[in-house]
C-alpha cells in the first residue's frame, strides 16, 4: 500500500441529494482490491471470511446517493450529531460519540437482509455552497475493520488506556490529510471561489513580465506578476473555508449558487491528481498551464530543478512582501467563576517577486511571547530546529501569493475591547441593557484600530422599538439586531485608549409560546394561555419569566451554537493594523536571498476580529470546562 495520498473515488451531490459529478480511479481501485483480497486470504477458517470479509466494490452513483440520504435522515443533518444522543443507532457515525465524525463519515451500502452489505469509510465531507463534497481515499482493509469494531463497541468516546480509538486510528491515516485537502480545492472551484491569500502592498507601477500577459487572458489576478496599482491588497481574502476569521459554516447549503462546470473539474481533476495521486491542488498553476503551455524561452537554469509549485519563472522588477494576518477570537463573561478567554489565530502570508529559482531565508521571531501552541509550514520552506525565541527558515517561493507560515498563539497585549454585556428582561418582550466597554486600553503607537462595531443580534424576536443612546458612536437596528458603531470606519484611533457606554430600552414584537415536536423536525404554535404554573416555589418573578421563556424557546440546529435556547449575547468586529497582537514577526533587514540580489522587503500587519463574544452576564453562557 503506497504511504501517501491516494483517492480511490469522489462525488459530488446538489441540495436535493442527487449526484451530479462523480470520478473513480481505476488505478487506486485496483490496489485496493488487491489489499482485500490478501486481508481475505488471510482468513484461516471459513466462518471468519463469510463474517470478517472485506467486500472491494464499489458502489454506483444512485447506490451512494440513496446510502447518504439514509444516513442524512438517520443522523438527523448532513454532518450528523457527532455524538452519541438517544436517537444514535448501533453502527452509526454517531454511536462512535466523536465531533470527527461530522467531517469523516461512513455509508453502509446495501441492506444485511440482501447479504451484500458492506461499509464505506472514510468518506471525507466538505459542504460548500449548495453542493456535498464526498472523497474516499485509500485505505489499508485492517482500518476499515477498526473502523467497523468501534462503530459497536459498548462504551461512548475515546475512553483512556482502549486498544482502539478514532483519534489512534487517524493518526495512522496520513491520506486523510490529503483527502481534506481535495475536497476543499474542488469546493473552492465549483464555487468560484478561487483566490489567492491577501497581500497587502503600496502604490507601486506595472512591472510587467510574462505572467501578465497569461493572466489577462484567463482572468486569474492571483498568479499575476504585476502588482496592482493601489495602496490595497494584490488579491482578494481567503476563500471562506480557509479564512482565519473563524466563521461558521453552516450546514444547511446554501440555494441559489451557480452551476457546476463539469469541464473545469475534469480539467483540474486530470492534471491536479493524475490516476488518483494528488501532486498540485494550486488551481490557478493548473489552468495557467492548460491554458498557455510553455515557451522555449521560459526554461530554467540548467543547474537548477524547477518545483511543480512554480510553472513560470518570474520577470519584472524583484521585491518581498510579506502580510501578518491574525485573527483574534474571545468570549468575555464578565464572571468570577468563569474566566475570559482570548487566542489568536495568525498566518503569514508572502508573495516573492523573484527572478529566476533563488531561495530564501529568515528568521521567524517573537515565539516566546507569543507562546505559540501551533506551527505549521508551507511544503515549500525547511525548517532548522526552533531556539529559544526564533524559528529559522528557508523556502523557495512558489509563484503568486501563498500562506509561509500558520499559528496559533495567545494575545500578547491585553484584550482590544474588554468590559460587560447586560440585558434583563423586565417582561416576556421587553428589555433594559447596558454595555461598559474599554477599547484599545494599554495600546500604543504605532498599533491603530481603523473600526469597531457591536452587534446584538436577535434571531428569534422582532425589534419592534429601541431607545438608548452611545457615549460615543452611532446606532443603526434591523428587525433583529441592533448595531453600535463604536468607531467608524474611516474614523481610526492611533495609540489612545477609549471608554464607551451604552445603556437603552428594546421592545419586540409579541412573544408567540413554540413547542418542539422531538423527532418531527419541525415546530408548531401551541396555546399556553390555558397552562397554570405554581410561583410557590419561585423566589421572584423574574425567576419564573427566565424558566417560562427557556421552557417555551425552541432548540436549534447545533451549527448555530450561539443562538442554542435563552442565550443572548453581541459580538464585536474591528481591525488593527501597525503591529501583530501574538508579538510575531519578521525583521525585514534579517531576509537574506541566495543568490545575492537587490530586492526591497516590505512587511505589513492587519489584526481582525473572528468570534469576539461578549455574553450576556445576566443571562445563561456556554463555557469550555478546564482540565
Amino acid at each position: 500500500m503506497p504511504s501517501g495520498c491516494c483517492i480511490r473515488a469522489l462525488w459530488i451531490l446538489n441540495n436535493l441529494d442527487a449526484v451530479v459529478f462523480s470520478r473513480r480511479f481505476p488505478v487506486v481501485e485496483k490496489q485496493w482490491r488487491a489489499a482485500c483480497k490478501r486481508e481475505n486470504d488471510s482468513l484461516k477458517e471459513e466462518e471468519d471470511r463469510v463474517k470478517n470479509s472485506v467486500l472491494p466494490v464499489l458502489p454506483n452513483d444512485s447506490e451512494l446517493a440513496n446510502a447518504f440520504l439514509d444516513r442524512k435522515r438517520r443522523e438527523g443533518s448532513t454532518r450528523g450529531y457527532g455524538i452519541r444522543v438517544s436517537q444514535s443507532t448501533e453502527g452509526s457515525d454517531s454511536w462512535v460519540d466523536d465531533p470527527i465524525t461530522r467531517h469523516i463519515i461512513s455509508l453502509c451500502m446495501g441492506t444485511e437482509e440482501e447479504g451484500e452489505s458492506y461499509l464505506l469509510w472514510p468518506l471525507i465531507l466538505h459542504v460548500r455552497g449548495s453542493y456535498c463534497i464526498l472523497v474516499l481515499p485509500l485505505v489499508e482493509p485492517r482500518h476499515l475493520k477498526a473502523y467497523s469494531r468501534i462503530c459497536r463497541r459498548s462504551d461512548c468516546g475515546n475512553a483512556v488506556g482502549v486498544d482502539e480509538s478514532i483519534s489512534s486510528l487517524l493518526l495512522d491515516l496520513p491520506s486523510i490529510t490529503g483527502s481534506f485537502m481535495v475536497a476543499i480545492a474542488i469546493g473552492d472551484i465549483i464555487t468560484g471561489d478561487v483566490v489567492d491569500p491577501e497581500v497587502v502592498v503600496s502604490v507601486s507601477p506595472s512591472v510587467g513580465g510574462l505572467l501578465d500577459s497569461l493572466t489577462g487572458s484567463i482572468g486569474i489576478s492571483g498568479i499575476s506578476s504585476r502588482a496592482k496599482p493601489v495602496a490595497a491588497t494584490v488579491a482578494s481574502v481567503i476563500p471562506s473555508s480557509t479564512a482565519a476569521t473563524g466563521a461558521f459554516t453552516l450546514d444547511t447549503p446554501k440555494v441559489g449558487s451557480r452551476p457546476l462546470d463539469k469541464d473545469a473539474l475534469r480539467n483540474f481533476i486530470s492534471s491536479a491528481m493524475p490516476f488518483g495521486t494528488p501532486l498540485d491542488l494550486n488551481f490557478s498553476n493548473i489552468f495557467a498551464i492548460r491554458a498557455n503551455g510553455f515557451s522555449s524561452s521560459d526554461l530554467p537554469p540548467s543547474d537548477q530543478k524547477q518545483p511543480a509549485w512554480k510553472p513560470y519563472l518570474y520577470k519584472g522588477k524583484q521585491r518581498i512582501l510579506f502580510t501578518v494576518h491574525e485573527t483574534i477570537h474571545a468570549a468575555m463573561y464578565d464572571r468570577d467563576d468563569i474566566s475570559d478567554t482570548i487566542s489568536v489565530a495568525g498566518q503569514i502570508n508572502c508573495r516573492a517577486e523573484l527572478e529566476g529559482l533563488p531561495d530564501v531565508s529568515l528568521p521567524l521571531a517573537g515565539l516566546h511571547k507569543a507562546h505559540v501552541d501551533v506551527l505549521s509550514f508551507h511544503p515549500c520552506a525547511q525548517v532548522s530546529e526552533q531556539v529559544v525565541d526564533k524559528q529559522a527558515m528557508m523556502f523557495s517561493p512558489p509563484l503568486g501569493n501563498f500562506v509561509l507560515v500558520r499559528y496559533l498563539a495567545n494575545c500578547a497585549f491585553g484584550p482590544p475591547v474588554m468590559g460587560f454585556y447586560q440585558l434583563s428582561m423586565v417582561s416576556e418582550d421587553e428589555g433594559a441593557f447596558l454595555f461598559k466597554l474599554r477599547i484599545m486600553e494599554g495600546y500604543r503607537t504605532p498599533l491603530t484600530m481603523e473600526f469597531c462595531n457591536v452587534t446584538m443580534p436577535f434571531p428569534r424576536r422582532r425589534i419592534v422599538s429601541f431607545d438608548g443612546t452611545p457615549s460615543i458612536g452611532t446606532v443603526s437596528t434591523t428587525e433583529h439586531s441592533v448595531e453600535w458603531k463604536i468607531i467608524p470606519s474611516g474614523r481610526s484611533v492611533v495609540g489612545k485608549s477609549i471608554e464607551a457606554t451604552f445603556p437603552g430600552t428594546i421592545r419586540f414584537a409579541p412573544w408567540q409560546s413554540q413547542r418542539w415536536k422531538s423527532g418531527s423536525g419541525n415546530m408548531s404554535d401551541g396555546e399556553s394561555d390555558g397552562e397554570t404554573e405554581s410561583t410557590s416555589n419561585m423566589v421572584n418573578a423574574e425567576e419564573l419569566l427566565i424558566e417560562k421563556m427557556c421552557k417555551d424557546l425552541p432548540p436549534v440546529d447545533l451549527e448555530e451554537p450561539f443562538c442554542w435556547q435563552a442565550y443572548n449575547y453581541a459580538k464585536v468586529s474591528f481591525k488593527i493594523t501597525g503591529a501583530s497582537l501574538s508579538g510575531m514577526y519578521i525583521n525585514p533587514k534579517s531576509v537574506s536571498i541566495y543568490p545575492a540580489v537587490k530586492a526591497p522587503v516590505e512587511l505589513s500587519t492587519q489584526v481582525t476580529s473572528g468570534d469576539y463574544i461578549l455574553w450576556n452576564t445576566l443571562g445563561k453562557c456556554p463555557s469550555a470546562a478546564r482540565a
